[in-house]
């Protein structure tokens, strides 16, 4: 299916209103959908034969700064019999320090590839997934403070009392940006100096 086509067949099945933007001239084209229906429209890709979207290739979350004030999950499906593509997003207010952050539904019970993917996400971007079986952080510690790849992340002090930021650690290493020789002497760097054939 084209993506016009998709657009059409998911507009049929569940009104034109669950599509809040389409971007047909991208690179890649995608789809901005309701939040609240994002569930029920991949259960739809996945399960329809004329469909079959059965690979979520790949999950991503976006944080598009402060000035924006939003962020995006954005999820490309492919279909492997069908051989055709198709990318979602979905968009939610950024959150500011002390709010609860951004909820979107889980589709780790469509595909199994969801599950740790959105782990990543609420880690590092802090967006939470509704009704995940297990919803925690992946790659930083449980008591992490804050999240890593938001944009207004400041990386703390301390953790368990230990410094975090070495802001000094290639002057401590040794390594001070000079260019590194082997010898003294320049045709000794490398001494085989066999002419390179034509």
């Amino acid at each position: 299916m084209q993506f016009g086509e998709l657009i059409d067949f998911i507009v049929a099945k569940f009104g034109a209103e669950v599509i809040v933007a389409e971007k047909a001239d991208n690179l890649q084209p995608y789809l901005v959908l309701q939040t609240e229906r994002l569930a029920d429209i991949c259960l739809e890709l996945h399960d329809n034969e004329q469909t079959y979207f059965d690979f979520l290739s790949c999950l991503t979350g976006i944080d598009n700064g402060l000035e924006a004030g939003t962020m995006e999950v954005a999820y490309n499906l492919y279909s492997i019999p069908y051989d055709h593509h198709l990318m979602l997003k979905v968009q939610v207010p950024r959150n500011a320090e002390g709010e609860p952050i951004p909820v979107v539904p889980t589709v780790s019970h469509i595909w199994r590839t969801a599950d740790w993917h959105e782990r990543e996400v609420f880690d590092l971007i802090g967006i939470l997934f509704k009704d995940h079986p297990d919803m925690r952080r992946i790659l930083c510690a449980a008591d992490w403070e804050g999240h890593p790849l938001r944009k207004d992340y400041k990386i703390q002090d301390y953790y368990h009392g230990i410094k975090v930021p070495y802001d000094d650690h290639n002057e401590n290493s040794g390594f001070r940006g000079e260019p590194v020789k082997l010898t003294n002497h320049p045709h000794e760097q490398f001494p085989d100096m066999r002419e390179k054939p034509e």
